[in-house]
């Protein structure tokens, strides 16, 4: 029987934790070799690696098709954390709709909306927009998601939910009428790889372990 760490990115501090654990794989959202990163192995990204294969632990990542995936996805895990209810999907313009568009659990106040999602992820989200607004739609897409903004516009909701937020982006919103939640890259992408390592576990039969690294992004 094998072993599985969870983590959103693969810092160090997860990879450590997981050489505590004894595990055999690390599994992630976020991992290593960006297209637009360095391609030399230095500094912290040698270290990072160096440690994985001193410890004979595998990293795997999955980015964007854990985004979009239909029921382990981070879209989908985090309608499920807030009990949206999920209507359907909005076009991102590549080759996978990573966005979805839906109903909050029932219709409530941007204030309203903003202290639900605050005690759901424990993070205060920053909220741009009328806080007396009502939300009876709304689309989402979390993590750095904040330019598909100008798309969800067309779609006529009240409110749109991302992790981070740019200067642009407060104007956007503003100037449209519609409730933009900053709620955080990293609380709005916990749930996809513990959703995902559960599953492991239920097939697999190995073992599981989320450790949570702080991150206040």
């Amino acid at each position: 029987m094998g072993k599985v760490v969870t983590g959103v990115t693969a810092s160090l501090a997860l990879i450590e934790q997981a050489v505590d654990e004894k595990a055999d794989a690390v599994l992630v959202h976020h991992g290593y070799f960006w297209r637009s990163e360095s391609a030399p192995i230095v500094g912290a990204k040698r270290t990072r690696i160096k440690t994985l294969l001193e410890n004979d632990i595998s990293l795997l990542a999955y980015h964007l098709p854990l985004d979009g995936h239909g029921e382990f996805g981070n879209n989908v895990q985090l309608a499920n954390q807030l009990g949206i209810h999920v209507d359907g999907r909005f076009s991102t313009g590549g080759k996978i709709d990573i966005g979805f568009v839906g109903r909050p659990p029932q219709p409530m106040t941007a204030s309203g909306f903003a202290a639900h999602i605050e005690k759901v992820l424990r993070r205060r989200p920053l909220v741009i927009g009328d806080q007396n607004s009502m939300i009876n739609q709304l689309a989402w897409c979390t993590g750095g998601a904040q330019h598909y903004l100008d798309r969800v516009l067309d779609l006529g909701v009240d409110a749109y939910i991302s992790g981070e937020i740019s200067e642009q982006t407060v104007h956007t919103a503003r100037e449209n009428g519609v409730v933009y939640f900053a709620a955080g890259h990293h609380a709005t992408e916990r749930y996809g790889v513990q959703a995902l390592g559960e599953h492991l576990v239920e097939h697999f039969g190995i073992a599981h372990t989320f450790i949570d690294i702080e991150n206040p992004v």
